[in-house]
């Protein structure tokens, strides 16, 4: 064990004497072209990861009619991707690990091209979510593997950028999914099959970018691949000076095979147990991750249609278009992280982000609550028998009801003669059982099978954008980003597989039981739940996530092993001297 300590402290000095080369030269050689190639190829994973996500927030209103969906089924059109994309993460792991991370997203694009295809085709509600588990999948090895790669290949002063970069294009995905459900919401019949078979052109373009695109270089040399990584790295970084970075690498792989070998080669869940700072990076990389969703992100994504349905907007084609200009936010704030990721840090942009999150949650949650207060009152009771007409009171409570609606007419602003009645049938909601409330041929009254009348239903769609606005820029990317930069290289495709995995199964966990939630608390207390959620998160992020930038991976990953918890949490507040690095 003494002997393993000398030779790991002799790497040390060895590897500091050369750190005054690698920060001087390497870090701030001007890259070339070709880093931006190969990031945007890899991104094109994301851009898909954006697209399959966020189509659905449409599509789904075309779905429940033309495969009369129930209640359960639509929330499985969503959640049956994420169990897939579950899946995917943690298969993503060891293949990287020991085939390459190229090899995976290869990989991704083709199973993202055959989910495409089964979507385009389906029948039958089967191959449907057959279509969408199969896009899980390359969701889920997509999301984990990206921005590795990504950030295996930058050099270490562009690395928050570039990493970034890749959920410029997943926010993108997800802003041209609103416009494709937009532009396709009109064909009631087959729009849903454009909406969602669309993904395959961007599956081929990756598939095709992707043969040329080199292995990581920091994944060549753990496996020995050496003379390979040196040209692979002179052609990323437009430079033949690259020795001092793969000695780094080279001497960051030496320590940790020493410490691999000492004792028992035990598995990597228990070497990981066994290593305080790896174990450390691992919580705080599957904390991050599981504070983004649950602070809401994916209601917000994925239901942004029926939650402006819900507060108040009465047809399906202005919902659908209203959802744009929300995911054009996400997109364009996703660009103002780019610019903030080098300049504020890590740590401050995830605090400020989900601080605004908090305040926007809490927007959310008051608006529903006052359109709850202000729901107008059943006045009228038609002489039927049913459920509908005897048993509620107001708007709302009708509403909840999924086999009721509420009639009404609109005299100056002012909602009256409210009616609740039953629908034609479960899966035709467009007027009531008995041609009461059909608005074809009454324009003087209106319908709402799964919304109330609110004069102020703009403020869901004014919560949603400042909601997007605080989050894109910080909680969006950065817990990928810091998770790209935490693990030493032996744990690097298993801590990014956990972490991945750990977005995943909170992604399902809250978008299976949003629609839920909103009949079990409200609307607004749903919305309160998330706000209490991402508050505790803030307080994560303060007391455990230090600040990685502009740090090369191997200094990260000594920042990790400052020894003892005092050290960790000085470094946590900025107030370790010895991990300070001036801005390339």
């Amino acid at each position: 064990m003494e002997e393993i300590e000398d030779q790991v402290s002799t790497t040390n000095k060895d590897h500091k004497a050369s750190e005054p080369l690698l920060n001087g030269s390497t870090q701030c050689q001007k890259p070339g072209i070709f880093v931006y190639i190969l990031t945007f190829f890899a991104a094109v994973g994301g851009f898909l990861f954006g697209y399959d996500t966020g189509v659905v927030s449409g599509a789904l209103i075309l779905l429940k009619k033309r495969f009369q969906l129930t209640f359960f089924m639509e929330e499985l059109v969503v959640s049956i991707t994420i169990a897939g994309a579950i899946i995917g993460a943690l298969y993503a792991g060891p293949v990287s690990q020991y085939l390459g991370r190229k090899f995976v997203l290869i990989s991704s694009a083709i199973i993202f091209t055959i989910g495409a295809l089964f979507m385009t085709l389906a029948e039958n509600i089967g191959e449907l979510l057959t279509g969408r588990a199969i896009v899980g999948l390359g969701i889920g090895s997509a999301s984990m593997t990206v921005p590795v790669y990504i950030a295996e290949a930058a050099p270490a002063h562009m690395r928050g950028k570039l990493v970034t970069l890749n959920n410029v294009f997943i926010t993108g995905g997800q802003f041209i999914a609103s416009i494709v459900d937009g532009i396709f919401a009109y064909d009631k019949r087959n729009g849903w099959r454009y909406m969602l078979g669309l993904s395959g052109v961007p599956a081929i373009i990756m598939l095709f970018g992707l043969f040329f695109m080199p292995e990581s270089p920091r994944w060549l040399v753990s496996k020995g691949k050496v003379e390979k990584a040196k040209k692979v790295l002179k052609r990323i970084r437009n430079s033949n000076d690259i020795d001092d970075e793969i000695c780094d690498i080279s001497q960051t792989l030496q320590r940790e095979r020493l410490a691999e070998n000492d004792g028992s080669k035990c598995g990597i869940l228990v070497r990981i147990w066994q290593t305080p700072s790896v174990r450390r990076a691992v919580f705080v990389g599957c904390g991050l991750q599981a504070i983004q969703q649950l602070s809401g992100i994916n209601t917000v994504m994925y239901y942004s249609s029926t939650i402006i349905k819900m507060a108040g907007t009465k047809s399906d084609e202005d919902a659908i278009w209203l959802a744009v200009p929300v995911a054009f936010t996400n997109f364009a704030f996703t660009l103002v992280g780019v610019f903030l990721v080098e300049r504020m840090g890590r740590r401050k942009l995830l605090l400020g982000s989900l601080g605004g999150v908090i305040l926007s949650l809490l927007l959310l949650s008051v608006t529903f609550l006052l359109e709850l207060q202000s729901s107008p009152d059943v006045t009228l009771r038609p002489n039927i028998t049913d459920s509908c007409t005897t048993s509620y009171d107001h708007c709302y409570s009708c509403i909840e009801d999924h086999g009721c609606g509420f009639c009404y007419s609109e005299i100056g602003g002012e909602y009256m003669n409210g009616s609740c009645l039953p629908v034609t049938s479960n899966y035709n909601t467009d007027h009531d059982k008995y041609g009461l409330c059909n608005v074809t041929t009454n324009s003087n009254l209106h319908w709402g099978y799964d919304h109330c009348p609110f004069a102020l239903s703009w403020l869901a769609v004014l919560g949603l954008i400042v909601y997007l606005a605080w989050f894109a820029p910080g909680m969006g990317p950065m817990p990928w980003t810091v998770n790209s930069e935490i693990y030493p290289q032996w744990a690097r495709s298993f801590g990014n597989s956990s972490s991945a995995a750990t977005n995943w199964v909170f992604n399902l966990l809250v978008s299976i039981t949003f629609l839920h939630l909103t009949q079990l608390l409200t609307k607004s207390g749903a919305f309160g739940l998330y706000t209490a959620l991402a508050f505790l998160g803030w307080l994560f992020i303060y007391g455990l996530v230090p600040e990685t930038k502009g740090k090369t991976l191997e200094e990260v990953n000594r920042l990790f092993e400052s020894a003892g918890r005092r050290s960790y949490e000085n470094s946590v507040n900025g107030l370790d001297s010895s991990y300070v690095n001036s801005d390339a």
